[in-house]
């Protein structure tokens, strides 16, 4: 419930502050006077979308404020502001917050019915909306909802993979392939740098033998080989270290020099008998040889990185087996798919046993808004076919159908209401709507439209018994309507040096008594018509 409004800088507005009491408040003033500023400043807190346009000439931002009263009896501070370059702030309890967060909060408390609110009900898509709330289905429909989504993903992750079995084979069998490729060649790390070196020595064995086999002959075997004239060497140094002690430390590598010729000198006699110099071995090693150089063109570049290519493919391999198989994301699928139709079927069973009693209460409702014999039903459609027709908001459509004309077929609510049936309608799905949080603050902008006498009669007593559940603020141009209301202000507009202003004055019984009279004639007031305007203000003129 609003129980303080501040309004700074909003189009014609100056400065305006009022504080609403609960119950049953009227706005009345001649056209153009900024009745309907006042209830746009509302929908701004409601986190109406923001213009610069809206903030008053020479201002530097418009400022609109509220203190609403939860229905936990907390106090609310709301505040929005925009700029005269067109920027928007919102602030709830002081803080900075999102103009969304600000539409969060301000739409559990306050609701805004006006023109565009009555085109809604010509939207068929909002009326299995309106039937829900009016039958209090919201955490029914929440859980058809999610089980939608939950039936949605399932649905769409069986499909991903039974499009992509086909290349999930092929890939499989591409990387099988590649890893039966690597393991048959089987390459040892640095595999290829001893087999070209080994290759080196078999393709030139004859040479090898060769030089191996000479040199062994000279430096052991031969006539004159190098070890016996470096036996003759070391006796002569012998001799000399004895004549000359200066060259005994040359004799002490002796042994060492002798031990590494003749270890020279058998690993050449080794060598020479050793070398294999058979052209079938060298055509292995050239033969094993292409096929690393196979392995690492594809694989590599080096046998290090093939070698790591085969683990990899090696795990590619085991998570494609580990892959959630089909049986099980169907089974998945079928789950969710029941879960969902379960709790849809649940849905659209309450719906058709409360769209009977909905029809019904409209119609009682109605009557007491001047239209007694009103008929109203709500059609379902078939329920699809298949599942492309099933939604987050379950398998129904409903269209509300309507005749307001005794001998008149019930037809589409959205093809022969008028302006002033779809206002009633209005005020009456609010009547009976009775999931509403106590205390809510509703505000109706030109609920009148398209009716008057015994209608705007019966208008008028509706709104101030709905204004015992909730906060009601009415825009109205009809005093039938105007001398219901608990609060009564005046909107007015004047032109002060130059300048054009709205102001709002509370009104009381005599003030009230005139207003009421100018409704009823315009400027001129009569003394008979004020008589007659203080009669209508009279409670045994407005009987509960």
């Amino acid at each position: 419930m609003i129980r303080f409004l501040s309004i700074r800088d909003l189009a014609v507005i100056d400065r305006l502050e009022l504080e609403l009491d609960p119950g049953f408040t009227i706005l009345t003033g001649e056209t153009g006077a900024g009745k309907s500023i006042v209830v746009g400043a509302l929908g701004l807190l409601r986190g109406a979308r923001a213009s610069a346009s809206l903030v008053r000439t020479g201002a530097e931002r418009a400022v609109i404020e509220a203190i609403i009263e939860t229905p936990e009896g907390r106090e609310q501070a709301l505040r929005r502001e925009v700029s005269a370059q067109g920027r928007s702030r919102a602030f709830v309890d002081g803080r900075l917050v999102s103009t969304g967060r600000l539409r969060e909060i301000s739409g559990s408390l306050l609701d805004l019915h006006g023109q565009h609110e009555h085109q809604a009900l010509l939207d068929p898509a909002s009326h299995l909306d309106l039937l829900d709330r009016y039958a209090d289905l919201d955490s029914l429909r929440l859980i058809v909802s999610e089980r939608f989504v939950s039936w949605r993903e399932a649905k769409t992750q069986l499909e991903h993979f039974q499009a992509e079995a086909v290349t999930r084979v092929e890939q499989e069998g591409l990387l099988s392939l590649q890893l039966r490729d690597i393991e048959e060649i089987n390459p040892i790390e640095d595999e290829d740098t001893a087999l070209q070196a080994q290759r080196q020595i078999l393709a030139n064995a004859g040479r090898v033998h060769l030089l191996a086999a000479e040199s062994y002959t000279e430096l052991y075997e031969g006539d004159h080989s190098a070890l016996d004239a470096l036996d003759r060497i070391w006796r002569r140094v012998e001799e000399l270290a004895e004549l000359d002690p200066s060259f005994s430390p040359h004799l002490e590598a002796k042994a060492a020099t002798i031990s590494q010729l003749e270890e020279l000198a058998y690993a050449l006699r080794a060598h020479a008998s050793g070398v294999d110099a058979a052209p079938e071995r060298l055509q292995e090693v050239e033969d094993r040889l292409a096929k690393l150089e196979h392995v690492k063109r594809r694989y590599g570049p080096s046998l290090r990185e093939a070698i790591n290519r085969r683990t990899e493919l090696t795990m590619k391999l085991e998570q494609l087996t580990e892959t959630l198989d089909m049986d099980s994301l169907v089974t998945e699928a079928s789950i969710a798919r029941s879960s969902y139709l379960e709790a849809a079927e649940a849905l659209s069973d309450k719906r058709r046993t409360h769209a009977p009693r909905l029809a019904r209460t409209l119609e009682h409702s109605l009557a007491s808004h001047a239209m007694e014999r009103t008929r109203f039903d709500v059609v379902f459609q078939n329920p699809p076919s298949t599942d492309n027709g099933w939604t987050p908001r379950g398998l129904d459509q409903a269209e509300f159908y309507f005749s307001a004309n005794p001998g008149e077929d019930l037809r589409p609510l959205v093809r022969i209401a008028s302006g002033g049936e779809l206002s009633r309608l209005m005020l009456a799905l609010r009547s009976v709507t009775s999931t509403e949080t106590k205390g809510r603050t509703l505000v109706f902008d030109e609920v009148d439209a398209g009716i008057g006498g015994e209608a705007a009669e019966r208008v008028g007593a509706n709104l101030r018994d709905l204004a015992d559940r909730y906060q009601v603020i009415c825009v109205t141009h009809l005093p039938q309507i105007a001398v219901y209301g608990k609060s009564h202000y005046r909107v007015a507009k004047s032109v002060n040096d130059g300048r054009t202003t709205t102001t709002v004055d509370r009104l009381d019984y005599e003030d009230r008594a005139s207003e009421i009279a100018r409704m009823l004639t315009g400027t001129r007031v009569s003394g008979s018509v004020l008589r007659t305007a203080r009669e209508l203000l009279s409670p045994k003129s407005k009987p509960r």
